[in-house]
């Protein structure tokens, strides 16, 4: 084992020179392999799995910050931490990245045969898939490799094929003719997750149905729709179309004539309260449909082109909604048209085609008792949802789930083990059985989300019991977006107790939300606010990446991010690395604890503020606040320790007090270790340098020692910076420089500053005052009372240039504030706030006036 030594160090931190050779090192080390056979307590995480397509955006970024924050910890406190890595299929994505890659060889997957093209996306996945898991390596990701998993792999697979075999034969798997989303482009059926809705421009036409007496107007989107429109809709407490309920309209363009029904589903206050039913293009209608017993007319073909005959046969649905309405207008029939028509429309997420409804014969699940068990586990509490106000949402879909579309019409992913015989016989084979000769195969495959549902104890060896799924099932957490509690969150759960004899796949649900920008406002290209996680991670390095990141992140809440914050993380590495140094450089040990009876005031308010924020961060890491334990340990490694406590350590370091290098020493270590699950690759430098350890990945996690509270020597130094702060300040506005020397007195005599002489007088700049010495300026800090000497330390006319300007502008304020104040319709109109607002701005321009006048009144004469 190499050790770095405070000589090795360079004078600054470099992000680059670091990072690979660390990872490199704790993954040769084994540091994040998981042993089933240990005794200790596990802990583990499932990485959701990224698309074996995607690259790292930074979404996953925040995402696997968390989850490596948190293994990190627990690793560090003594669990058997197992975070287990792996990529999904993703049917769609993947087969249309091959699929653009075959078009470049003028070729189709039809050209090459289907067991041709599924053994060509496999090549594809072994040469250019999985970019996104060398990425997670640049971050720091802690996973242990050795696990990695694909839900293709072959344990993967018979997972899939176990479950749906268990499914099928409890009943709970069924073949339907259903409304599902469908993608003219793909030419497959979608999940929920795999449609985006926009609000895109479009028009709604009113359309007069009908002749004399009996007619009726509906509103519509979609006109090309309504040559399969089998009936009209209106609710039964409508008293307007109560006459009309029961009886036939001619429907428009076709000569059909179509049933008025009433149905509750209809809402009277939309629109005219009527709606047209066309129950093999509309989801609600289907539902209509079935309740009234209409036909279902499928008016258009997987590409999205009109089949119904007459004029508009053979026209794409875009090309035909125009001419239809164009026909309707010929015949009088329109009675209204709204353009544009902003309305939500979905789209396939893969290739942005707008998704079309469609009656097809398709697999379902059946998942109202599964969607009840996933309900239950988090209402009796197996499984809590973090944060709590978010269990409503999750109870909002698992307590109104429809049936789950699990049928694909692709090549690649997890074949329907459904066989068909010669006579129409239909067998579900398992993993370990053969189909009966002469049966043909279902050719469409499994919903990409039905083998990631079974993620969380697929990966740990089931169907069999393995030693892994023994020791780390359930799972102790899954981080993820809120944007997919309702989509995989919930399938998993489904899934999971069902095949683990009601054990939920995971104890807690840590929920987080989507990155914005610093505006709040959603990362898109189009807007041109998207950061690439790469691109930071080489300008300001991994740690400064994660911090960033992190800094931002409350539970359940949007994370706002941008250049400046993440260029303010770097510098905060940067701190960390030169007060690390410092403490080096001046014999900082950790070869013994700090001597109790040698202890300054300083030494026992900086162990005590340790033990307070030991515990105010594992209490944040516990409830998963991320920004308060970046928030927490920023403020006390930059603020108290850096800014503070490293200053008053020089002053006694020169005066030969020894045992500061172990207080030093004591403090960087456990600074250090609480820094790691954050940023992993410059603690582990500066911590190895410290002391000489092996690692930080597998050091100690810090813990509270009651004997280090001193609530007196808090009191103490606060006094202390209570009084440099308001010296400094004075020092500023009497035009003094920082680094400036000047003599003072300082009356400290019976205040308990007075040991503290010499520190303050250090960080303040100040000289013993000598023969002649002559007060030019006074405050006076509570008790104590500070004189200085400034004859000759300034400029004095230009000071007095400086503050006449700054009290002219007070002046100015002063007045501007004090007319809107006394003007009688301002008072009477603005808002409340706006007045409180002049009001504050009033108060502050009277404080700074009479500051201002007391600076030139003491200025010495020029």
């Amino acid at each position: 084992m190499v050790t770095v030594t405070t000589r090795e160090l360079p004078s600054q931190y470099t992000p680059a020179q670091v990072e690979t050779r660390n990872y490199e090192r704790w993954v040769a080390e084994g540091y994040f392999r998981a042993d089933p056979s240990s005794g200790r307590e596990p802990y583990t995480i499932v990485l959701p799995p990224p698309n074996v397509t995607g690259s790292l955006h930074i979404g996953h970024a925040l995402d696997h910050s968390i989850q490596d924050a948190l293994t990190r910890r627990a690793r560090m406190r003594g669990f058997e931490t197992l975070w287990l890595p792996g990529m999904d299929h993703a049917g769609i994505a993947t087969q249309n990245v091959v699929e653009r890659e075959l078009a470049k060889e003028n070729l189709t997957r039809h050209d090459l045969g289907r067991e041709a093209f599924v053994e060509r996306v496999w090549r594809w996945k072994e040469e250019f898939g999985g970019r996104i898991l060398d990425q997670m390596k640049k971050l720091g990701d802690g996973v242990d490799w050795s696990r990695e998993r694909f839900t293709m792999d072959e344990g993967l697979s018979r997972a899939v094929l176990t479950i749906f075999k268990r499914l099928f034969d409890d009943g709970l798997i069924y073949r339907a003719e259903r409304i599902i989303n469908w993608c003219p482009r793909c030419l497959t059926a979608l999940s929920d997750i795999e449609v985006e809705h926009s609000d895109d421009e479009g028009e709604l036409v009113s359309i007069r149905y009908g002749t004399g007496e009996d007619t009726i107007v509906v509103a519509t989107t979609r006109a090309e729709t309504m040559l399969g429109d089998t009936a009209v809709a209106v609710h039964p407490d409508d008293e307007r179309y109560a006459h009309l309920v029961g009886r036939e309209v001619e429907l428009p363009l076709t000569g059909r004539r179509i049933p008025i029904v009433a149905d509750e589903h209809v809402d009277p206050d939309f629109g005219t309260g009527a709606v047209k039913v066309t129950p093999a293009h509309d989801p609600n209608d289907f539902e209509i449909g079935r309740r009234h017993s209409l036909p279902s007319m499928t008016i258009m073909d997987e590409r999205g082109v009109i089949t119904a005959h007459g004029p508009f046969e053979g026209l794409d649905r875009f090309e035909a909604r125009p001419a239809v309405v164009a026909a309707l207008r010929e015949e009088g029939r329109i009675v209204d048209e709204k353009r544009p028509y902003i309305h939500a429309v979905g789209h396939c997420s893969r290739c942005k085609t707008v998704v079309e409804p469609r009656l097809s014969l398709q697999w379902f699940v059946k998942v109202a008792p599964l969607a009840k068990a996933a309900g239950d586990a988090v209402r009796d509490g197996r499984t809590s949802i973090h944060p709590p106000e978010m269990a409503k949402r999750y109870f909002d879909w698992v307590d109104d789930m429809h049936d789950w579309c699990i049928s694909r019409q692709l090549w690649w992913g997890h074949r329907i083990p459904v066989w068909y015989g010669p006579n129409g016989e239909v067998v579900c084979v398992g993993p370990d059985e053969e189909p009966p000769a002469g049966y043909t195969q279902d050719p469409d495959v499994l919903d990409t989300w039905f083998s990631s549902a079974l993620w969380p104890f697929s990966t740990l060896g089931w169907p069999d019991q393995t030693p892994e799924l023994e020791r780390f099932y359930p799972t102790s957490v899954l981080v993820t977006g809120y944007d997919i509690l309702f989509f995989w969150v919930a399938r998993m759960m489904m899934f999971g107790l069902y095949a683990m004899d009601g054990r939920p796949p995971f104890r807690v649900v840590a929920l987080h939300g989507m990155v914005r920008d610093q505006y709040g406002k959603k990362m898109s290209k189009s807007f041109g606010n998207v950061v690439d996680p790469l691109d930071w991670i080489e300008r300001y390095g991994a740690d400064a990446t994660r911090f960033t990141l992190l800094r931002g992140s409350n539970p359940g809440s949007d994370v706002a991010i941008s250049d400046e914050w993440a260029a303010g993380s770097r510098n905060f590495c940067n701190k960390i690395w030169n007060a690390t140094r410092f403490a080096l450089l001046n014999g900082a040990s950790v070869e013994a604890e700090p001597p109790a009876a040698d202890l300054t005031a300083a030494d026992r308010w900086i162990l005590s503020r340790l033990q307070s924020v030991i515990r105010d961060v594992d209490e944040a890491f516990e409830e998963f606040e991320f920004a308060k334990v970046c928030d927490l340990l920023y403020h006390f490694a930059w603020d108290e320790v850096c800014d503070w406590y490293v200053e008053l350590a020089k002053v006694q370091l020169a005066a030969g007090l020894d045992h500061t290098r172990l207080v030093l020493g004591h403090v960087f270590d456990a600074l250090l270790r609480l820094l790691h699950p954050l940023v992993p690759y410059v603690t582990e430098e500066l911590w190895r340098a410290l002391t000489g350890g092996e690692s930080v990945v597998i050091a100690t996690w810090p813990k509270a020692d009651d004997r280090y509270d001193d609530p007196a020597a808090e009191a103490e130094i606060r006094q202390v910076q209570e009084l440099v702060t308001e010296v400094r300040r004075f020092r500023s506005d009497q035009g003094l420089k920082p680094g400036q020397r000047v003599a003072a007195r300082l009356s400290l005599q019976g205040t308990a500053l007075a040991p503290h002489e010499r520190a303050i007088r250090t960080l303040l700049r100040l000289d013993e005052p000598t023969e002649g010495f002559s007060a030019t300026a006074r405050l006076t800090v509570g008790a104590v009372e500070v004189e200085l000497d400034t004859a000759g330390a300034i400029d004095v006319a230009a000071e007095r240039k400086r503050l006449e300007k700054d009290l002219a502008a007070a002046r100015k304020e002063a007045a501007q504030t004090a007319g809107k104040l006394s003007n009688e319709q301002f008072m009477a109109k603005a808002p409340q706030e706006v007045v409180e607002k002049v009001r504050a701005r009033a108060a502050q321009a009277q404080e700074d006036i009479a500051r201002l006048e007391a600076q030139l009144a003491a200025l010495p004469s020029a």
